[in-house]
């Protein structure tokens, strides 16, 4: 059996601990780190600045795996659906979506979710695990591995992947303190970095008061407690009123915004009045939306709205002064559009 502990995704404060324990120095932890983090290398043997000694020490209470890429799944769009094997033989999946001079990665941080959104195959699932640290980590290891010579790596990480990423606080915060870490780290920019909630106050709080300066993105789908209740159990425990206020509450550097994503589902959540509703309830916030035509899947109780109707809401959106988008899911025909994830717990 292999060592229980995995050196991907220990913060490299942890790893520096982690070499004092083992009766070294705290040097040798950040030669740990820069050889995972900066040269992407999994393999204690090929650590050669590292004693012999040590490595053999490290090798008894430790090792270093990534996810297996089990399958590539390329897109008509350039993107490309990664569904990840896990050591205990669980599938994830991530995305890689190249755009215009960035490649921006979705990755999951749950095995399934316990949220049921009534509109995402994910929700179906059902929670079986939360994802470890390495886990999530691994993920962006793991794609920037199998982008090739000459291609961009990752640019931009989204956690908008299976599950829900404030339900998994721990090993959120230590895989974004490891994705952040501009010395030691894989060293993104936290405004590189988007965390997506369906709505969980206390974690929306949490992260604001860890500091971690990444960019919010909240799941709204409605804007009256009666719709969004409907689509999203969460709210039935936090409502509007209570979800607003912790928005309002998170800490935002100059410029930055918090992110909206709304989901349009036909008669459900897109007519006229709906997006006035809208409008009123993010007065006052610094806020964009996304817009998100509904992608469909096999057994979805919705449709996706007609064009005329989309560009009508986005349009009432703009005229009250709400920077709007409409984002058109990469990934759609290979079922790796938002909502549209989802694996078998276990093959």
């Amino acid at each position: 059996m292999s060592p229980v502990t995995n050196l991907v995704g220990m913060t490299p404060a942890a790893l520096e601990d982690l070499a004092v324990e083992l009766g070294a120095s705290r040097y040798r932890g950040r030669q740990i780190a820069t050889w995972v983090y900066r040269k992407g290398v999994c393999d204690l043997e090929a650590m050669t600045d590292l004693p012999k000694e040590f490595r053999a020490r490290l090798a008894e209470v430790a090792h270093l795996s990534l996810p297996a890429i089990e399958r590539a799944t390329p897109s008509q769009d350039g993107s490309r659906k990664l569904v990840l094997r896990l050591e205990d033989e669980r599938r994830v999946s991530a995305v890689v979506m190249p755009d215009e001079g960035r490649v921006t990665l979705c990755v999951s941080t749950q095995v399934g979710c316990g949220y049921a959104c009534a509109f995402c195959l994910t929700g179906t699932m059902g929670l079986d695990r939360n994802l470890t640290a390495a886990e999530i980590v691994g993920q962006v290891l793991a794609a920037n591995a199998l982008i090739g010579p000459g291609e961009e790596r990752v640019t931009h990480i989204v956690f908008m992947g299976m599950g829900e990423p404030l339900a998994n606080y721990a090993a959120l915060a230590d895989a974004l303190r490891v994705l952040t870490d501009a010395r030691l780290g894989l060293a993104y920019s936290p405004r590189r970095i988007t965390v997506s909630t369906v709505g969980l106050v206390a974690g929306i709080d949490r992260l604001g008061r860890d500091g971690l300066r990444v960019n919010l993105a909240v799941s709204l789908h409605a804007a009256t407690d009666e719709v969004r209740s409907r689509l999203m159990p969460v709210n039935r425990g936090w409502g509007l009123e209570a979800l607003m206020a912790a928005v309002r509450r998170y800490p935002l550097a100059p410029r930055q915004r918090v992110f909206f994503e709304y989901v349009l589902l036909d008669g459900v959540n897109d007519s006229p009045d709906d997006a006035r509703a809208l409008a009123r309830l993010l007065r006052g916030v610094r806020a964009k939306v996304n817009l998100i035509p509904f992608n469909d899947w096999p057994g979805a109780a919705f449709r996706r709205p007609p064009l005329p109707r989309i560009l009508a809401f986005q349009g009432i959106l703009l005229e009250a002064g709400v920077t709007t988008t409409v984002r058109w899911s990469k990934g759609e025909d290979i079922g790796a559009a938002c909502g549209q994830l989802r694996e078998p717990a276990v093959a």
